[in-house]
């Protein structure tokens, strides 16, 4: 199926590893060029190497913090000064700390809404004039099942994931009529290093086997496995492409079946 990203601009964010990089990857596949960014300069320029060299692709990538307003303002000022564009833009952080209510500070709070929505917030500002120029544009926000349907000891998540769906519908509805849409993707329990540190933890409080822990998630799933982070990565392509022209200000579980409402 043909899905229309050929020399397409693509940012994604924080996508040295998981699901930031299999995305990258699945966008450089389809023909676009990419830019990526991560905090980690080695790990983000050995992903980016990886996807030049295997995909042939144009690839930029720069390190920084997507919880700094003006490196964000400034990374996606050399995107469009190199490629002439910002098409699409992939929201993504690494997730808050496993901690239940009382277990969690003021400050986890104030880092978990820096890092988890308003870089999401920094990315929408920068990227949406140049969208509206070009009267095409496509944000996607990368978050989690917890979008929908709590997770214990998530609480952080839980909270600020959902304050991300509130902005995701507000800014399909103001700006569908520049041609831009706005999805999200809450992936599940998917085979990522997070969630091998979320085993850890859970491990260490409970004193059950982090084998035992991972069983348990697949268990939960009707198709009884883990996600790969390659399978989100599809789905955010898909969202991006010609093919999901009439998809906006929606959120898009890859789960396995996970969610149990209706």
């Amino acid at each position: 199926m043909e899905l229309g990203l050929k020399g397409r601009v693509a940012i994604v964010a924080a996508s040295s590893q998981g699901i930031g990089r299999a995305t990258a990857e699945a966008f450089a596949a389809e023909g676009c060029r990419v830019a990526m960014c991560a905090r980690n300069e080695r790990t983000l320029g050995l992903a980016a190497e990886g996807i030049r060299k295997q995909h042939s692709a144009e690839v930029l990538d720069r390190a920084l913090d997507v919880t700094d307003a003006a490196a964000v303002r400034q990374f996606v000022e050399a995107v469009v000064a190199k490629f002439g564009a910002a098409d699409i833009c992939v929201t993504n952080a690494g997730g808050p700390p496993a901690k239940g209510f009382l277990a969690a500070t003021v400050e986890d709070w104030h880092k978990a809404v820096e890092a988890n929505f308003m870089s999401t917030v920094h990315f929408a500002r920068e990227v949406i004039p140049h969208m509206q120029r070009g009267r095409w544009g496509r944000i996607i926000t990368i978050t989690s099942i917890t979008t929908k349907q709590p997770v214990a000891d998530l609480v952080l998540s839980n909270a600020v994931r959902a304050a991300v769906v509130g902005l995701v519908k507000s800014l399909a509805n103001e700006f569908g009529k520049d041609g831009i849409l706005v999805n999200n993707v809450g992936p599940g329990f998917t085979a990522t290093d997070r969630l091998k540190e979320l085993a850890k933890s859970r491990s260490a409080a409970s004193g059950t086997a982090e084998k035992d822990i991972f069983d348990g998630w697949a268990a939960d799933a009707p198709l009884r496995r883990l996600g790969e982070p390659r399978e989100v990565a599809e789905t955010i392509v898909w969202l991006a492409s010609d093919r999901a022209s009439y998809v906006t200000g929606q959120t898009v579980l890859v789960d396995g079946g996970m969610y149990k409402g209706l």
